[in-house]
């Protein structure tokens, strides 16, 4: 097999699963140091630390949700996305730059998530920015890598293409 190949699928797999260490890491704080009573304002005006819990998906999407199928199917469709997002990181030659750390960072924020919701049937949510009255709902790291992540797909695809597209 071809080194290059080899190297850019450590290099790829390795972030994924850097995310996931580093979210679960900073989950794991927040759940033992803060309760959902406490609030920490960050940068005043703009960014507070708060513990939220969603057994929903991205920005408390079916969060009220009382269907006993709604963990199930977010665990499959979260799995689905985790490994389909492995497969091709799997050929990481056949990705631009941008487009492998993408699916780098949506694969480690993903798997993230999932974690959460097999182990306890919800996410930890803790990041909280706003301005004034305008409030973005509370996200955590792994929702980070996935919107970055998402980002530079987007970024990927909007560059003009040369004949190298491949270059590491």
């Amino acid at each position: 097999m071809d080194s290059h190949i080899v190297d850019l699928r450590l290099k790829a797999y390795g972030t994924g699963a850097l995310v996931l260490v580093f979210d679960r890491l900073t989950k794991w704080l927040i759940e033992t140091r803060v309760s959902a009573f406490d609030s920490f304002r960050i940068i005043p005006g703009f960014f507070d630390i708060v513990r939220s819990e969603n057994r929903g998906v991205a920005f408390g999407l079916f969060n009220d949700s009382t269907s006993q199928w709604r963990t199930l199917v977010l665990v499959l469709l979260s799995l689905a996305a985790v490994i389909g997002v492995s497969i091709l990181l799997w050929r990481p030659d056949r990705l631009d730059r941008l487009s492998r750390w993408g699916f780098a960072l949506i694969l480690g924020g993903a798997a993230g998530n999932v974690v959460d919701r097999i182990l306890y049937g919800k996410v930890t949510d803790f990041l909280l920015l706003y301005i004034r009255d305008y409030q973005w709902p509370a996200f955590n790291l792994a929702d980070s890598a996935i919107v970055i992540g998402s980002v530079l797909l987007a970024l990927g695809l909007l560059r003009p293409k040369t004949h190298a597209a491949n270059v590491s």
